[in-house]
């Protein structure tokens, strides 16, 4: 990118060519700040006290109703799935889309059916850790077309991520970028 700016104004502004080789010298910086440098632990401290381990969660004796229930109630697309009396066992995910593939579709009944029977089992998830990039985990999400993520460490799940949160953490990113490059441009490095 900086060759295709030299050469396009390289015949307008000689002062401006000089200020676009110290760009160099800076890069390192901005790209140590800057551009893809987000991860999914500043999502979640972005998040607040949702983040903190206090994710919404149910368990695998729930029926399917009370998981939508809750969903509903707190305005989410996915609950956690933790086994009886194990709060820190994840057993897998149920989601919205569990529930309109394995109940509506197939005629089953939500309040005699357990979220056991019809939930993505802990070893068919897609999880993150909490440096992975945001960028990697919007590939995840996109290649395996789902808009849910637990993010585990060492200790277990430590909080969920949604394909909503990812997109703004982006968008952010690239508006910060694009303040930096033109504050460059400005002079105002």
């Amino acid at each position: 990118m900086k060759s295709a700016v030299l050469k396009h104004i390289r015949f307008a502004n000689p002062c401006l060519v000089t200020q676009l080789r110290h760009m160099s010298l800076s890069s390192a910086r901005m790209e140590e700040h800057g551009f893809e440098s987000t991860t999914i632990s500043d999502i979640l401290k972005a998040k607040g006290k949702n983040a903190d381990g206090s994710w919404l969660w149910c368990t695998t004796d729930d029926t399917v109703y009370d998981a939508v229930k809750s969903m509903t109630q707190h305005n989410v697309g996915a609950l956690v799935v933790v086994k009886p009396g194990e709060r820190n066992s994840v057993a897998g995910i149920i989601t919205e889309r569990d529930y309109l593939r394995k109940i509506i579709i197939q005629g089953r009944s939500s309040k005699s059916t357990k979220v056991g029977d019809i939930m993505t089992e802990e070893n068919k998830l897609i999880t993150v850790t909490p440096d992975t990039k945001v960028l990697k985990a919007m590939q995840l999400m996109t290649d395996n077309r789902i808009r849910h993520i637990p993010v585990i460490n060492d200790s277990g799940m430590i909080g969920m991520v949604s394909i909503g949160d990812v997109v703004r953490a982006v968008v952010s990113e690239h508006r910060e970028e694009l303040d930096r490059l033109n504050a460059y441009i400005q002079g105002g490095y």
